[in-house]
């Protein structure tokens, strides 16, 4: 492979994870999971080359490595909210259910 054809599937790749991160900060998970998709075959072509291997290309793995943490980072702290509400809706359902029951 050569090396305008290693940046450009680096580019790529951190390309589509930045737009997963804006996307995951508006909230669109279903845009989140077709990026996600989409840096499948990315992923696999890199990995298949050794580009993280190679020194010229430390700079790019830290990018996309940091890019990767704060995507998890923000998807988990987004699911411990979520979870969070949904522990409050089943408690008013719960509560709701009580005074029905009680009338």
């Amino acid at each position: 492979m050569s090396s305008v054809e290693d940046a450009r599937l680096l580019g790529e790749l951190q390309e589509l994870l930045e737009k997963q991160l804006s996307s995951a900060r508006r909230g669109s998970f279903s845009v989140v999971l077709q990026l996600a998709g989409r840096c499948e075959p990315l992923v696999a072509k890199i990995a298949a080359a050794g580009l993280f291997e190679k020194p010229e290309h430390k700079a790019a793995k830290d990018r996309l490595t940091n890019l990767y943490k704060d995507l998890k980072s923000l998807l988990s702290s987004q699911q411990s909210a979520a979870a969070e509400q949904l522990k409050s809706v089943r408690k008013g359902k719960k509560t709701l259910s009580i005074y029905r029951n009680n009338i």
